[in-house]
């Protein structure tokens, strides 16, 4: 197994803290292939570091980001932490994403920019598609140019967008799935993310033969759904949570697990 890396990006609610809870389901798991249907910040992937992976998002922003960092992307376009070097670049970035240019390396490079450097590492976006979130409050910010290292540890790893239902599984897949949160914010991508869209997810991945194991903030029917499906459930306290308020109060989440 190769050495794990940090993730790239800057993630709200991102899932490193789960790593010691998912690597021995993971390790006893034995299969062959992680599959993550929300891999956001990469957390769980680069703290488990399987040789090959299927990763996907309803994000295209952030898949497009990984696309490239498999070929190795060098940044250059220019980062500073300065609010109107900031505005000027969510324009440019808004407007690749309306001409058409969302699989493009400047969009990868620029989204990678604005999120090292707007408010809480959040990616947010309006009824029309466009990134809106504003600058941040970091006095120094280390930006990376060269992310040539990723290239080896994503070889074998194939990112794609799709919805849920469309993820070609392997029966021996491990599925680990972490859904936006229950919570009323879910501008996380153009659509968002409603609870027929919960209900919907669970339902689905609860039918797979392999290991499933899902992660949600521990609302009263969150857990009445995982439950109703027959998953094992445990109870874990997330170190932050991060939404579009800012709100930092500590969480109560649920892990569950089916077929291990």
């Amino acid at each position: 197994m190769a050495r794990a890396i940090r993730p790239p990006l800057k993630w709200a609610g991102g899932k490193r803290w789960q790593v010691p809870h998912v690597a021995p389901l993971w390790q006893r798991s034995g299969s062959p292939r992680l599959v993550e249907a929300f891999c956001g910040g990469l957390a769980i992937a680069l703290g488990l570091m399987p040789e090959r992976a299927l990763l996907n998002d309803i994000n295209p922003h952030v898949i497009n980001f990984y696309r490239w960092l498999k070929r190795g992307l060098i940044v250059s376009v220019p980062m500073e932490n300065r609010r109107g070097a900031y505005d000027a670049s969510r324009v440019r970035f808004n407007e690749l994403l309306a001409q058409g240019g969302t699989d493009s390396a400047e969009a990868a490079q620029l989204f990678y920019y604005l999120n090292r450097t707007g408010y809480n590492g959040l990616c947010r976006f309006n009824q029309k598609g466009g990134f809106n979130v504003p600058f941040g409050r970091y006095a120094h910010i280390r930006y990376t140019q060269d992310f040539s290292s990723y290239r080896a540890v994503f070889a074998h790893w194939d990112f794609q967008v799709c919805d849920v239902e469309r993820l070609a599984l392997r029966p021996d897949d491990f599925i680990y799935a972490d859904p936006p949160y229950d919570v009323p914010f879910t501008s996380y991508s153009k659509g968002g993310f409603s609870w027929d869209d919960q209900v919907r997810t669970a339902e689905h991945l609860a039918t797979h033969p392999g290991p499933v194991v899902l992660s949600n903030q521990a609302t009263p029917r969150i857990v009445q759904l995982y439950r109703s499906l027959g998953f094992s459930l445990r109870f874990l306290q997330a170190p932050r949570l991060i939404n579009c308020t800012g709100d930092r109060t500590p969480a109560r989440e649920v892990l569950a697990v089916k077929n291990l």
